[in-house]
C-alpha cells in the first residue's frame, strides 16, 4: 500500500467490485525456504473471503493451511509523463490501482474446490462472447478426478484491506484533466476514466 494517505479510497464495495472483475492475482507467503508468490485465479465469495487454488506442487502448496497471507489484485496502471504537467520539471511517475488482501488461510473440502472451480468458469465464460458457456460437466468424471487430484483449494479469510488508488490526487484539478487526456492519446481509458471519476 503507498504510503501517501492521499491515495487512499474507503469504499468498501469498489475493493471488492475490483477483486470480482479482475478475477486474478498473487499469493504471497513466508516458507521455510523464503517467501514466496503464486499467481492464480482469485474469487471473491461476498461473505469476507478470497477462494483461490494452487498446483499440489507449488512452493506454496504445502505451508499455507493455517499460516497467514497477503493476495494482491492489480488493477488498471499507467505511465504517466511530465509532458502533461504544466511545468515539466515534474518527475515521470506511474498512476495504479491495487488492493491488497491480508489473512489466514484454510484449505478447502474437496466438494468446495469443485464449486470454486465452477464458479470461476462460469464467471469467466459468460464474459465470452458467441457460443455456448463451456461447464465442468463437459469433462469425463475421470479426467474431473485427475485435475483435482493436482491441485489444491484455499480460502483466505480477509482480515485486512489495504487498497491504493494513486490517481494524481496530489496535483491540481487542471493538471488531472491533462494526465487523463494524455491517458486516453495513449490508450490508457480505464485509468483515465477512474481518474476523472474518484480523483475528481
Amino acid at each position: 500500500m503507498h504510503p501517501n494517505a492521499a491515495f487512499r479510497h474507503e469504499e468498501r464495495a469498489l475493493w471488492e467490485a475490483l477483486v470480482e472483475e479482475v478475477g486474478f492475482g498473487m499469493v504471497f507467503a513466508q516458507t521455510p525456504d523464503g517467501p514466496r508468490v503464486a499467481h492464480t485465479p482469485l474469487l471473491w465469495t461476498g461473505d469476507g473471503a478470497i477462494q483461490f487454488h494452487l498446483s499440489r506442487g507449488n512452493a506454496l502448496t504445502k505451508h499455507l493451511a493455517g499460516a497467514s497471507a497477503l493476495a494482491v489484485v492489480n488493477g488498471p496502471e499507467a505511465y504517466v509523463s511530465p509532458r502533461w504537467y504544466a511545468h515539466t520539471e515534474k518527475a515521470p511517475t506511474w498512476n495504479y490501482v491495487a488492493i491488497e488482501m491480508e489473512g489466514r488461510v484454510r484449505k478447502m473440502a474437496p466438494e468446495g474446490l469443485v464449486g470454486f472451480l465452477e464458479a470461476v468458469a462460469a464467471r469467466q465464460e459468460a464474459r465470452i462472447v458467441g457460443g455456448e458457456p463451456w461447464r465442468m460437466s463437459e469433462m469425463e468424471p475421470r479426467r474431473v478426478q485427475e485435475l483435482l487430484g493436482g491441485i489444491v483449494g484455499f480460502e483466505l479469510e480477509v482480515s485486512a484491506w489495504r487498497p491504493t488508488f494513486k490517481l494524481s490526487q496530489t496535483s491540481s484539478a487542471d493538471e488531472r484533466e491533462r494526465i487523463a487526456l494524455g491517458l486516453e492519446d495513449q490508450g490508457a481509458m480505464g485509468m483515465a476514466s477512474l481518474m476523472r471519476e474518484i480523483a475528481g
